[in-house]
Parts: structure tokens; sequence; C-alpha cells
């Protein structure tokens, strides 16, 4: 997901979607060990997005 969109969701919807991230990750990495991964590039786009929705909630924090 891009910054802003995510940027402009409420804290417990972040913690929402990070979860389902990590849900996805999951399932991918399964997929992968299986062989059936159609986009490995997935993964990694999961990962960053985690990545953002923590420096989001990191700075939302820092700034209370």
């Amino acid at each position: 997901m891009k910054f802003n969109e995510l940027n402009a969701m409420k804290d417990e919807e972040l913690k929402a979607k990070e979860s389902d991230f990590r849900k996805e990750i999951f399932n991918l990495a399964i997929q992968k060990s299986l062989g059936s991964l159609e986009n490995p590039k997935r993964i990694q786009a999961a990962k960053r997005s985690i990545a953002r929705i923590k420096t989001i909630l990191n700075n939302r924090k820092r700034e209370i």
C-alpha cells in the first residue's frame, strides 16, 4: 500500500492491516515452499507495507 493511504488510517486500522499483512506473508511463504507461488515479489511488497505501518505508528507515538 502507499504511504499516503496508510497515513490516513487510524491506529487501530493500521494494527489490523499489519496483522493481515503478516498472515499474507505466512501464506505466501507456504506457497513458496510448495512451489505454487506465482508472484514472489508479493512477499517483498507485504514486508515493505509492514515497515511503512511501523514507521507511521512510531512517528505518531513520538508526536504525543
